[in-house]
């Protein structure tokens, strides 16, 4: 786990070819050509995918070999190269709990809600976001999108933010209002902002490969899929499919994680809820409501945080799951200008 300490000036190619690109926070695929390893070998790591050293050493090696050109000999001479320059083996507690103190938070608008999760969205890890319609998903991502832009010491992340929507739900003039709170400009944060609409959930797989080869060309600090799951309802249907759709499903949010970690980027996703109808729940549940994705999506996010209407604009946030957060709530406000705390909190 890196966090997003990646520099923010934009290095040319030629420059991060003669330098040692370790303090982008990872390392160009570029590194691994060689020793059978030819230019042409590289460029179909990139297409599918694989653009960073880490993406390599990270992979198994059935899936390197699916790379057309790939065989099992280079696919061996692959890993065994990553993994000289990545180290993925033991390290102490105590190097990694620094690492940890590393980690950046990008805040919400809300102090309420920064304070519930220990400062904002963490990044290098994935965050669920679940509710009923109205609860204010999306809003939150669209905040994000902007608050992710701002300086560090302004609780943001210093980088840009890709935005991959299933429902349609995006809108731009969000993204100017909250702009306009932090006293930017509107222009540069749109364009600030890569944003792609999935149809499918091959397509939204895609994507995902697609931003992996982005992300390795410039700063990105945080990825949003609003909603993951709303397309795996409709593109598999009925029990015939379950397997089918979990597995699929389990990749998409695999490779998500996969690119928190190499890129330190924060991964925000949205869930669905449905009624739970087991055993007599409905009738002595206070709210039934659960996420869908069963144990395939609580399992793959880091944090996951329930959302549900307040009085009014307000609307209440839930740890619902967390390894270091203790399960509480917070109250915040959606307004013109993004998220921010009720007149209560004030």
């Amino acid at each position: 786990m890196q966090g997003t300490q990646h520099r923010p000036e934009q290095i040319s190619q030629q420059q991060e070819e003669e330098e040692d690109d370790s303090e982008l926070g990872f390392h160009k695929v570029n590194k691994l050509q060689g020793n059978g390893i030819t230019p042409g070998d590289i460029k179909k790591l990139i297409e599918a995918g694989f653009a960073t050293v880490e993406s390599i050493a990270f992979a198994a090696k059935k899936n390197l070999i699916t790379v057309r050109g790939i065989s099992e000999t280079k696919a061996d001479r692959l890993l065994a190269d990553a993994q000289k320059v990545v180290p993925i083996g033991f390290t102490t507690a105590k190097e990694f709990h620094k690492r940890r103190s590393d980690i950046i938070t990008i805040t919400t608008g809300s102090k309420e809600l920064d304070k519930l999760l220990g400062g904002g969205f963490e990044t290098g890890a994935i965050t669920e976001l679940f509710g009923e319609f109205r609860t204010g998903k999306s809003q939150i991502c669209h905040a994000l999108a902007v608050t992710c832009q701002l300086p560090i010491e302004m609780g943001g992340a210093e980088g840009k933010a890709m935005y991959i929507d299933t429902e349609g739900t995006f809108r731009p003039e969000r993204l100017l209002d909250c702009a306009a709170r932090y006293k930017l400009e509107g222009g540069d944060v749109l364009d600030n902002v890569a944003y792609a609409r999935a149809y499918n959930t091959d397509h939204q797989m895609q994507l995902a490969i697609q931003a992996a080869v982005m992300m390795s060309e410039s700063r990105y600090a945080l990825l949003i899929v609003d909603s993951a799951t709303a397309l795996y309802r409709t593109d598999y249907s009925g029990r015939g499919e379950l397997a089918a759709r979990q597995m699929h499903m389990a990749k998409f949010l695999r490779l998500l994680q996969r690119l928190a970690d190499e890129f330190g980027i924060a991964v925000v996703i949205t869930n669905q809820v449905v009624a739970s109808v087991d055993g007599g729940a409905g009738m002595f549940c206070a709210d039934p409501k659960k996420p869908i994705g069963g144990n395939i999506i609580a399992h793959a996010s880091t944090t996951r945080l329930y959302l549900r209407k307040g009085r009014g604009d307000s609307r209440i946030c839930k740890i619902y799951d967390s390894p270091c957060l203790p399960e509480s709530e917070a109250t915040f406000a959606i307004t013109a200008e993004g998220i921010e705390d009720t007149k209560e909190n004030d």
